[in-house]
């Protein structure tokens, strides 16, 4: 009887500890698993740092500014003369409302934008055109649709870099030819020049006249880009019937920016 019971506990031993592997095993393979798990992403997390540091060191800050620039356009070298005289550009200079489907320089944008409120005296910042205290009010937006080198977009006008910063992508000259009553000229030009005003800059000087100020500012700035387009072979008109709201959505002005002029832009 004794052998009996000894053999008996012996089996019953067994059975516990093939129940208990059974148990534990499973236990320590999801154990495994999740070390491996936590290994992988460790080393993803190690390799991605030090792939960032060598890039870091690689690269040049200049670089890195460059970049950040992508979106401003260095517009080229203004002339200083033209093909025509002062007098030869007055006695020709018309309104011109039908314009060919070839494309425009970007050099000759570059003197449009540069003959509406281009920096002629660095020293002073004094423009191309007259201005009440020298507070210059006017913001120039261009919206271009066929100007060689120059994606279809619109672009601010910066005086001081003398440069094109990105606005938006895109033909909005449509949309903007809707907004100015359905004139065809602002979509069948190759580009628009957008006068802005921010009357604060003056009124807070000149009080409710310098609203007029800013008025006898636009008219200046305006028939120097009529004088510019005359000497470049080039049409353009001055257009102020629009709606303001629509206009100002469509380029993308800044909230204290109010339109006051459309001057598209082609070839005749």
């Amino acid at each position: 009887m004794k052998r009996k019971r000894v053999g008996d506990r012996k089996k019953v031993q067994r059975d516990i500890d093939e129940h208990v592997g059974a148990i534990t095993r499973p236990q320590s393979w999801w154990l495994s698993m999740k070390i491996r798990n936590i290994l992988l992403v460790l080393t993803v997390i190690v390799l991605v740092a030090v792939g960032v540091i060598a890039f870091l060191q690689v690269i040049d800050p200049d670089d890195i500014s460059v970049m950040e620039n992508t979106e401003s356009v260095i517009l080229p070298e203004v002339k200083r003369s033209g093909g025509i005289s002062v007098e030869e550009a007055l006695a020709s200079r018309r309104s011109i409302r039908e314009y060919s489907d070839a494309p425009v320089a970007l050099a000759q944008i570059s003197q449009l934008l540069w003959a509406a409120q281009g920096i002629t005296e660095p020293d002073s910042g004094k423009r191309t055109a007259p201005s009440a205290g020298a507070l210059y009010p006017l913001e120039i937006y261009l919206a271009a649709r066929n100007v060689e080198g120059l994606p279809q977009g619109v672009y601010k006008y910066d005086p001081n870099d003398h440069a094109l910063n990105t606005i938006k992508q895109g033909d909005v000259l449509p949309a903007l030819s809707v907004a100015a009553l359905g004139q065809q000229a602002v979509e069948e030009g190759a580009a628009a020049l957008v006068f802005a005003a921010v009357y604060d800059r003056t009124t807070q000087k000149y009080g409710e006249r310098g609203i007029r100020y800013v008025h006898m500012e636009v008219g200046a700035a305006a028939e120097n880009v009529y004088l510019q387009a005359e000497s470049l072979g080039l049409g353009t008109v001055i257009i102020g019937a629009f709606d303001d709201d629509e206009v100002q959505n469509i380029i993308g002005m800044e909230e204290d920016e109010e339109p006051l002029a459309i001057m598209p832009v082609g070839k005749q």
